[in-house]
């Protein structure tokens, strides 16, 4: 019993350390976003207000992503565990 509560709390923090490196995308889609952005409005100044507005909304459609995978992480490591171990102990009683 002590090793499957033990695996269960095992795979949860895997999971949650999995689903936050879905956060690394969000960074790098940014940067290049921002980056792009600059290089645009380098080019044309005019265009600084569509490029400005079109890139903030990008960048806040991409942070989604990692918010989403920062509440998975969350859910994973302090909700998930006690409902599994909680099956498991009502299942094992039933036997």
């Amino acid at each position: 019993m002590e090793i499957a509560i033990g695996i269960i709390l095992g795979c949860c923090a895997l999971g949650a350390g999995t689903a936050m490196i879905a956060g690394i995308g969000p960074g790098i889609g940014e940067g290049n976003a921002v980056a792009s952005a600059c290089e645009a409005i380098a080019r044309q100044p005019e265009s600084k207000s569509s490029v400005t507005t079109t890139m903030l909304m990008g960048c806040a459609i991409a942070e989604t992503t990692g918010l989403y995978a920062l509440v998975i992480a969350i859910l994973l490591i302090f909700v998930a565990p006690n409902l599994l171990v909680d099956i498991l102990v009502n299942t094992m009683k039933s036997l």
